[in-house]
């Protein structure tokens, strides 16, 4: 795609955009002029869906006309809440209902994971994972190791890039399992990494896993409703996710989790299990005996939050209507024109996402002269993104809501943000 530095081209190419209706859908937040702000920080928190507030307040109607009924007699009742998740969860990880289930958040579903798939044998006691993983990733592998017996500075292998590179190839990854895979229990990797904003090849990474004989499993956070997904056909063990960020269901929203069929038939492997998690036929009973529900949804523990879970319904059906491979492509466009702009900038911006459109989603991370300084003037002049210390700032076009007009604003609010520098 053409583009040029100029806002004449960012509004041909938002009239061109056939997506740009998708924009009305969703609260866009002001400044005190009254004015959108240029919101690009969906990799942190979604924007809200219009839709959202009546879904919420439908619950909040049904549980003031019903009380306990509504359990069973609200317009959506709450018992099989999650249902009204799964077929779009599915769709936009590419995998089977019964491997998809909404429950919980990120890190409990991790560690409900981890408690299944983390069988150390032996030598076989290791767990892989990228050098600077998510914070809350890394605790929660690390604490389970400790669990286990096992210190993370001997159990915990952190893959980190080359000297002088900022991403990790899948070339690396396949080298250290070929490696190091008599060791390693567990591979726990990002769809896309937090910080660089590098997304990987799942299958490649499932495959390389398996062939050493290791679980594999992959945290969706940054992936979900930002890249295309396959995972029933990856291979993959497990997958977690929130669904704040790209999927736009608010904040502290109930997450979701990913178990291939393989490990949901006959042979389910032990797991630490809950009331919800129980088959939905005999729940009530009130039996002793776990009969775990067929699927993912077998490891749920307890009922869904129906409040925090009512805004995905909104999100999903915006996805529904929007389809991933349409937005896949304006965000390869959105996040082109975002990375031509910056490199006409000053060479002191450095761009470290990759530069393949097939290995990043919408964020591009890029290193800043003057800090924490350049993001506060940035801020100052009404726009949302996010910064990573010591000197990286994240941006992230997001395709449902963004314009090319947002992307160039915030080119020219940078150039001049450098430029006061001195």
């Amino acid at each position: 795609m053409a583009f040029e530095a100029t806002l004449a081209c960012a509004h041909r190419l938002d009239e061109a955009d056939v997506l740009s209706d998708f924009r009305a859908r969703f609260e866009l937040p002001q400044g005190a002029d009254g004015k959108p702000l240029i919101y690009l920080c969906g990799h942190s928190l979604g924007l809200m869906p219009r839709a959202a507030r009546a879904l919420v307040m439908q619950e909040l109607d049904d549980w003031g006309a019903l009380g306990a009924r509504g359990h069973e007699s609200a317009q959506r009742p709450w018992i099989p809440y999650h249902e009204n998740l799964t077929a779009g969860l599915a769709e936009l990880t590419g995998a089977a209902p019964q491997e998809v289930v909404a429950m919980n958040s990120l890190t409990v579903n991790l560690h409900l994971m981890l408690a299944t798939f983390y069988r150390p044998r032996g030598k076989r006691r290791k767990i892989l994972i990228e050098a600077g993983a998510f914070p809350s990733d890394r605790h929660a592998i690390a604490s389970q190791l400790k669990w286990h017996g096992f210190d993370a500075q001997d159990s915990l292998i952190e893959l980190a890039p080359a000297a002088l590179e900022e991403s990790v190839s899948e070339e690396e990854i396949e080298g250290a399992l070929q490696h190091l895979g008599s060791e390693i229990a567990l591979v726990l990797w990002p769809g896309v990494q937090y910080r660089t904003g590098q997304a990987f090849d799942l299958t490649r990474i499932a495959r390389a896993a398996r062939r050493a004989r290791c679980l594999v499993g992959f945290d969706l956070a940054h992936s979900i409703g930002n890249v295309e997904l396959a995972l029933s056909r990856s291979g993959a063990d497990f997958a977690v996710w929130c669904n704040y960020k790209y999927l736009n269901a608010g904040p502290g929203a109930i997450g979701g989790c990913f178990i291939h069929e393989r490990h949901l038939g006959a042979m389910v492997p032990p797991h630490l299990t809950g009331w919800w998690g129980h088959e939905a036929a005999t729940r009530f009973l009130m039996r002793p005996q776990f009969r775990a529900a067929a699927g993912a949804a077998g490891w749920q523990l307890s009922n869904p939050p129906i409040l925090s879970s009512a805004p995905l319904i909104a999100s999903l059906a915006i996805f529904a209507a929007a389809r991933l491979e349409r937005l896949r492509a304006k965000s390869i466009a959105l996040t082109g024109f975002l990375e031509y702009l910056i490199d006409g900038l000053t060479p002191a911006v450095r761009i470290i996402t990759p530069r393949e459109p097939a290995q990043r989603g919408c964020q591009l991370s890029f290193r800043v002269p003057g800090g924490r300084r350049i993001f506060e003037r940035l801020s100052a002049a009404g726009v949302v993104c996010d910064w990573r210390e010591p000197d990286t700032l994240r941006v992230a076009p997001v395709p449902l809501y963004n314009r090319f007009e947002d992307v160039w604003l915030f080119s020219k609010l940078l150039a001049q943000a450098l430029g006061r520098q001195a």
